[in-house]
C-alpha cells in the first residue's frame, strides 16, 4: 500500500491563541503529533508512540480566524518505527492567501500488544515524490542516531575552563535568573488511547513552560522560532506528576535558546523523590518588541558547571543548525564544496545523499546516443547540464557496486584522475578522497576532495547508490587553488540488477565553462562509460573468488 495519509482541517478560536491572537505553539504541537500518530496507526495497524520529532522550524504565523491544514503521511517504515513527514499550512478564508507554516519529521514505534513481536510491512512507492521521501527517510534517521555523538564530539573539541567566553560578556545576567519550574498531574483527558499521556500534551506543556524563560529575561512576551528535536525517553500514565524544568542556556544577538528537562513520578516515586527523565528539548525563542522589529538580547554568563556544559551545547547547536541551514538553503547553480567539520558532517552526507537521489529522479531526460551497451542521456536546466551514462555489464550488480564505491580503483579506467587515495574513513558508508588530475594547463596536477557515500539497497528491487560531492578541508587545501565544485555539482552512481549482470547508470552534473562544449563532454563522458564497462568486467572474475 502507499504511505498511510491523514488530514486534518481546524479554525483557529481564541481558545487555541496567545496573548497576540495567533495559534499557539503549544497547541500547534499537539495537532501536529495528533495527525502524525494517526497516520502511524493507519499503515501500522497497531498502536503508535511518539519517539522523537525532528527540528522544527516555524516559518509562520497564524491568526484567530484562519484555517489550519496539517497532512500526515508515513515515508518509510522501518522495523518496529516509522518516519511520518508532516507538513501544516494556513489559508485566511476571506483572501483564500495560503501560507507555509512549518514542515515536520516525527518518528513512531509500533507497540503491539503482550509480546508479540513487529514487522511492519514496507511503503508501497507510487509517485517519484514517494520514492525520494523514502530514500531520504534512511538518511534523516541516520542523522537523528548519530546526532548525540556529533555534539558531543564538538563539546570535546570546545573544551570549557576558568577563562570561558562566558565570563568575558560585559554585564551579562546570570542564567539562574531564567530558571522555571511547572508541574503537572496528568488527567485522563491528557492520555492517548492507550492510557499514556500524549505526547503533544507534553510538548505543548514544556513549550508553556519554555516560554517564560526569556521573558524574565527580557521583560518581554517571546515567540517560538524553532525546536532542536523532541526526544521521548520514556512512558508516563494517568496519574503521574510532570516536573518540568526550564532555563535559558545561551543567548545569542537575536535569539535565546532554552532548555527544558521533563520527568515524570507516579505515586510511591514522588514519595521517594525518585524521577524518570522521559523528555528533553531545546527551544529557540525571538523576543519581537513593541514596534514588530527584532530585540536585541541581553547576554548571559553560567555559575555552575552544569551551567558552563549547558552554554556551550547551545552554541554547538546553533553551529550545527547554521551548517545545516547553509547546507540544505543553497540553490542549485552554487557549486562551492562545502567545508567538512564536526557541526556538518552528517547534513553533508545526507546533501549529498538527497542531491543524488532527486538528480536520478528528474522528468525530461533525453537520449542522444546509443552505441553498444552504452546509452547517453542529457538533461538541460538553467546554467545547469546533467548527462547520465546507462551501460550494461555483465557481472553481478553487488559486484559492480564494491568496485564502484571503491574509488582508489577509479585510477585504472577514470582518466580525470592520476591519483586517488582515502583521506578519512568517516564510517563503513561515507570516506573522504584526496584525488589528483591532469593540469588543464601544463602546470602541476590539480587536486580536490570529494566525500563518497555509499548505500546498499534496503530491500529486493532498490538499486545501490554511490553519491559523490566536493568537499574542502581546511588542512588539506587545494596545491592549485583549483576548486573542484566549480567544475561537477554532483557525480553519482545508480546500480541495478541481479546475480548475473547490471544495468549501472553514471550521473554528472556540469557548469559554465564546462558546458560550453557539450558534444566534447558527451563524448568524453562515453569514452569514459567504455572504460568503465572494460574495467569492471575485467576484474569481476576476482571479486567474485573473493566472495
Amino acid at each position: 500500500m502507499a504511505g498511510a495519509q491523514v488530514h486534518m482541517c481546524q479554525t483557529v478560536c481564541p481558545s487555541h491563541a496567545n496573548h497576540r491572537g495567533e495559534l499557539s505553539p503549544g497547541q500547534l504541537l499537539k495537532w501536529i503529533d495528533t495527525t502524525a500518530c494517526l497516520a502511524a496507526e493507519k499503515h501500522a495497524g497497531l498502536p503508535c508512540v511518539t519517539a522523537s520529532v525532528d527540528d522544527i522550524q516555524f516559518e509562520e504565523t497564524a491568526r484567530v480566524g484562519q484555517i489550519i491544514s496539517i497532512n500526515a503521511k508515513v515515508n518509510r517504515a522501518f522495523t518496529t518505527s516509522m518516519e511520518v513527514g508532516v507538513k501544516v499550512t494556513s489559508q485566511d478564508p476571506l483572501t483564500q492567501l495560503q501560507k507555509l507554516i512549518s514542515v515536520a519529521f516525527s518518528t513512531y514505534v509500533a507497540k503491539p500488544s503482550g509480546n508479540n513481536k513487529v514487522d511492519l510491512k514496507p511503503v508501497e512507492l507510487l509517485t517519484i515524490q514517494d520514492f525520494i521521501e523514502h530514500t531520504l527517510a534512511a538518511e534523516r534517521r541516520k542523522v537523528r542516531l548519530d546526532h548525540k555523538d556529533v555534539l558531543k564530539n564538538l563539546m570535546e573539541a570546545c573544551g570549557t575552563d576558568d577563562d570561558h567566553v562566558c565570563h568575558q560578556e560585559e554585564d551579562p545576567v546570570s542564567t539562574d535568573l531564567t530558571r522555571v519550574q511547572s508541574i503537572e498531574l496528568v488527567l485522563p483527558p491528557h492520555a492517548n488511547h492507550q492510557g499514556n499521556t500524549f505526547g503533544g500534551q507534553i510538548m505543548a506543556w514544556m513549550e508553556t513552560v519554555a516560554a517564560i524563560s526569556p521573558s524574565r529575561l527580557c521583560g518581554l512576551h517571546p515567540t517560538l522560532k524553532s525546536v532542536d528535536m523532541f526526544k521521548f525517553r520514556g512512558p508516563s500514565t494517568v496519574g503521574d506528576r510532570l516536573v518540568f524544568n526550564a532555563i535559558v542556556n545561551n543567548t545569542f544577538e537575536k535569539s535565546i535558546e532554552v532548555g527544558v528537562r521533563v520527568e515524570a513520578y507516579n505515586c510511591e516515586e514522588w514519595g521517594r523523590g525518585q524521577a524518570r527523565h522521559i523528555n528533553s528539548a531545546f527551544l529557540i525563542f525571538n523576543i519581537i518588541n513593541n514596534h514588530g522589529e527584532l530585540y536585541t538580547v541581553p547576554r548571559v554568563r553560567a555559575t555552575t558547571k552544569d551551567g558552563l556544559r549547558r552554554y556551550d551545547g547551545a552554541i554547538m547547536r546553533k553551529k550545527i543548525r547554521l551548517a545545516r541551514k547553509h547546507i540544505f538553503s543553497r540553490k542549485e547553480g552554487n557549486y562551492t564544496a562545502d567545508f567538512w567539520d564536526q557541526s556538518n558532517q552528517a547534513n553533508i552526507i545526507k546533501s549529498n545523499v538527497t542531491a543524488l537521489t532527486i538528480l536520478t529522479e528528474k522528468p525530461g531526460w533525453e537520449i542522444t546516443n546509443t552505441l553498444n551497451r552504452i546509452k547517453m542521456y542529457i538533461l538541460k536546466e538553467t546554467d545547469v547540464i546533467s548527462i547520465k551514462a546507462e551501460m550494461q555489464v555483465w557481472i553481478p550488480s553487488k559486484i559492480a557496486f564494491l568496485l564502484l564505491s571503491d574509488f582508489t580503483l577509479h585510477v585504472h579506467w577514470a582518466k580525470q584522475y592520476l591519483t586517488c587515495r582515502v583521506l578519512e574513513r568517516v564510517s563503513e558508508e561515507d570516506k573522504i578522497y584526496h584525488i589528483t588530475s591532469p593540469s588543464v594547463n601544463g602546470n602541476k596536477p590539480d587536486d580536490f576532495l570529494i566525500l563518497v557515500s555509499q548505500r546498499k539497497p534496503c530491500k529486493i528491487g532498490e538499486p545501490y547508490r554511490i553519491a559523490v560531492t566536493p568537499v574542502a578541508l581546511t588542512a588539506v587545501p587545494p596545491s592549485n587553488q583549483n576548486d573542484y565544485g566549480s567544475k561537477i555539482h554532483c557525480t553519482g552512481f545508480m546500480v541495478y540488477g541481479n546475480s548475473s549482470s547490471s544495468l549501472v547508470s553514471y550521473f554528472i552534473q556540469s557548469v559554465p565553462p564546462f558546458t560550453t562544449n557539450l558534444a566534447h563532454l558527451l563524448k568524453s563522458t562515453e569514452e569514459t562509460a567504455s572504460e568503465c564497462i572494460k574495467f569492471l568486467e575485467s576484474r569481476s572474475k576476482k571479486m567474485e573468488l573473493q566472495l
